[in-house]
Order: C-alpha cells, then structure tokens, then sequence
C-alpha cells in the first residue's frame, strides 16, 4: 500500500481557517445558519469548523450531525449490514440556511442520503456542500460542493484517508491511499 501525503497538520489547519472565511463571507453572521456534519466521518471536520468559527465571530454557532445509514441506497445490497452512528440536530432547520460537511466527496451518494434524512427536521432555506476533499471525475451524481479545501484527481484503485487526532491519529493527516501493489 502506497500513502502520499495530501495534507499535513499544518496544511489542514490553514485549509480549515480558510474555508470558514469564506462561511462568514456567505452567511451574515451565522444568524440563520447551521452546520450538519454528516457522520460517521464529516462529524470531525464540523466540530473544527464550528470551533474556529465561534473564535473568529465570538458566539455560539449550532451544530448537529446525521447519519444517513438508513438514506443509503445501498443500505439492503451490503453483504454484512451498515452500523447506525447516532443523529443528533437539537435544532429545527425550516427556513435556515444549511451548511453540510463531510471530510471526503466520492460519488456523491452520501450527500443524497444527507439530503433524504434531512427532511426529518424541517425544509431549509438553502442547502451548501463544504468537503475537505473532493475527488474529481468520480461522481455518480449531479452533486458539487460549494467549499471545497482541495481537489484531487484520483483513480478507482486509489482512496482518500483522513485521520484525526481526536480519532487517535498521532496527527491530523490527510493521504492519498493507493489499494493496489
């Protein structure tokens, strides 16, 4: 297995202050904004966003995360069934502006899930994707996010592998993963 480095700590720290830059830019204040962290994965990132965020604008910014085991498409083709992660939106997201985030976009089957489990906690105003990676040319659907912290051309054989120190990583990293030796 071959690993190239996509980001280090560094490099991640500086990606996450820039993209909520450009969430301030877009949403006056986080005044009818909110951010779902899609689980099991995008939870990490949306806990770093929300933290820098409260930094940079000095209030409580509202946070929540989905899952979307039970959205999959794929939910009844597994071989070995799915493992919930636990949904957590204290807050009702009628007429707000919602800001989903996962770490890594692929086919763009999970944001469909999000969009689907969504619909359990009121109809959003607007709807924005932000992913730390986004995996170009590898898209099932129609689906683009709005903030992206980088983009990256990857092959079938290849996979995206981030890794979190509140996960238990030694640091926050992101690899490029080649399956194949």
């Amino acid at each position: 297995m071959q690993k190239r480095q996509i980001f280090d700590s560094r490099l991640l720290e500086i990606t996450i202050q820039r993209l909520c830059q450009q969430l301030i830019e877009n949403h006056e204040q986080f005044e009818n904004t909110v951010i779902l962290g899609l689980q099991p994965r995008g939870k990490y990132l949306a806990d770093r966003l929300k933290s820098v965020l409260e930094t940079y604008l000095g209030k409580e910014i509202k946070l929540g995360y989905l899952d979307i085991t039970f959205f999959r498409d794929d939910f009844r083709r597994r071989e070995t069934p799915l493992k919930a992660n636990a949904t957590s939106v204290p807050f009702l997201i009628e007429d707000k502006s919602v800001v989903l985030v996962d770490d890594v976009l692929f086919t763009g089957r999970s944001v469909q899930a999000a969009l689907s489990a969504m619909n359990a906690y009121g109809r959003p105003q607007k709807v924005e994707l932000l992913t730390l990676v986004n995996r170009r040319y590898s898209r099932d659907l129609p689906i683009e996010p709005r903030y992206v912290g980088k983009e990256v051309n990857t092959l079938a054989s290849e996979r995206v592998l981030v890794e979190w120190k509140v996960q238990g990583a030694k640091e926050d990293n992101v690899w490029l993963v080649n399956k194949e030796q």
